[in-house]
């Protein structure tokens, strides 16, 4: 089951990431841009979403995806660490996220980090 400790490796493997301490809590960055956040006690993460794959994805599995009521607005999703199947799943939402986030030439230069699918 991956932890805090795998999300933060993983984020930081990921081409220009930076972790920066902002509201009492670990984001992740690419180009300044966040991509991932450690919120609370670090037993989940808030990803880049888009709404309309966010609701779908919160309706097929529950248990694993959430919207915390203060991120309904904006296209952020949250991810139970421990409902994950495996590292290779978490490298795929973080990785999808960073996508999002990153600058087209990053993104140009990276074309192998894939994009997310539910499993």
């Amino acid at each position: 089951m991956p932890d805090a400790e795998d999300v933060r490796r993983i984020a930081l493997s990921l081409p220009d990431t930076t972790e920066k301490l902002a509201w009492g809590m670990p984001t992740f960055r690419v180009a300044g841009k966040m991509f991932a956040t450690l919120p609370e006690d670090e037993t989940s993460m808030a990803v880049r979403c888009p709404r309309e794959e966010r609701d779908e994805l919160v309706l097929a599995e529950p248990e694993k995806f959430w919207v915390a009521g203060h991120e309904a607005q904006f296209a952020w999703i949250r991810v139970r660490l421990a409902a994950l199947d495996d590292e290779e799943e978490l490298r795929d939402i973080l990785a999808d996220s960073w996508r999002q986030a990153a600058p087209p030439r990053l993104q140009e230069a990276h074309p192998r980090l894939g994009v997310f699918t539910a499993h």
